[in-house]
């Protein structure tokens, strides 16, 4: 007997707590280095794709700073964090910073419709892949930390 699998490829990158974590979450910051090798941080809006890669997108994105850093050198970082709030089951402490991290590879992709307000953002994407992810108060007390 074969079996057969239908639909999107599972994400093996993030548990599924990390996974939640951030389909919950609207706004990260991705970190570049410039052609001086200056690091520049952008707060960006993103989507995360069902084979755990990341989409960063803006408006006119392939004139941005963060586009042109990224081809330069490909290898960002990518961090999503806030406080937990008060009324979250399950949580550490009220208050306490809770996230995700990204180390990863940048991939620069034109893509049919742009991840995010189509009417507002271009179809120039950077695209992560990630090499090394790591979360804090998000399994509980800690950090959890693994390469890909």
């Amino acid at each position: 007997m074969q079996l057969r699998f239908y639909g999107p490829p599972m994400d093996s990158y993030f548990t599924p707590k990390e996974r939640t974590y951030l389909l919950g979450q609207g706004l990260g910051r991705l970190a570049t280095l410039g052609p001086d090798g200056v690091p520049n941080i952008r707060p960006v809006g993103f989507r995360l794709n069902d084979d755990g890669s990341i989409d960063i997108g803006g408006p006119d994105n392939a004139r941005s700073r963060k586009f042109r850093n990224a081809k330069g050198h490909p290898h960002v970082s990518f961090v999503v964090d806030d406080l937990t709030p008060e009324d979250e089951p399950d949580a550490v402490a009220p208050g306490w910073g809770r996230g995700v991290e990204i180390r990863g590879r940048a991939e620069l992709i034109v893509v049919d419709v742009p991840p995010l307000s189509p009417d507002f953002f271009s179809r120039d994407v950077i695209r992560i892949h990630p090499e090394r992810i790591v979360s804090w108060h998000i399994e509980g007390q800690g950090n959890h930390a693994r390469n890909t």
